[in-house]
């Protein structure tokens, strides 16, 4: 499991002063980049090196309770499924420090080849490292 910390800013609201729909979305990606940092990756040498990209394939995402100016929230991911070309995190965004959950996710990227655009499959290396598998 691994924890990426934000802030609602004033920027993140929508009029009503809660944060805006698609924002949850924002944070969760960033949260899953964080997660491949962690690991070692950065996804720019992934494209120099490996030719490889991370795009989302699929998404399904509940809200629950709205996050408002100046909370602070937490990321929850974690890999709830690895396949040979894909990985499904289950993402919550929650208030720190709480297990109140505003926002709930799973998220399929597809590793994809950077050249065609097509999906390919993880690197075996690289699907060892970050997910344990070999």
């Amino acid at each position: 499991m691994f924890v990426w910390p934000v802030r609602i800013y004033y920027e993140d609201t929508d009029s009503g002063g809660v944060v805006y729909y698609a924002n949850y979305l924002k944070f969760m990606e960033r949260a899953r980049t964080e997660w491949l940092r962690a690991r070692g990756f950065e996804q720019d040498a992934l494209l120099r090196e490996q030719r490889l990209l991370f795009a989302v394939r699929t998404l399904r995402v509940d809200y629950h309770r709205p996050a408002r100016f100046n909370d602070l929230l937490e990321v929850v991911s974690q890999i709830a499924e690895a396949g040979g070309a894909s990985l499904t995190f289950a993402q919550d965004i929650r208030r720190a420090g709480s297990s109140e959950v505003l926002c709930s996710a799973r998220v399929k990227v597809a590793c994809i080849d950077a050249e065609h655009f097509r999906t390919r499959r993880l690197p075996r290396q690289l699907m060892r490292e970050i997910v344990g598998d070999s």
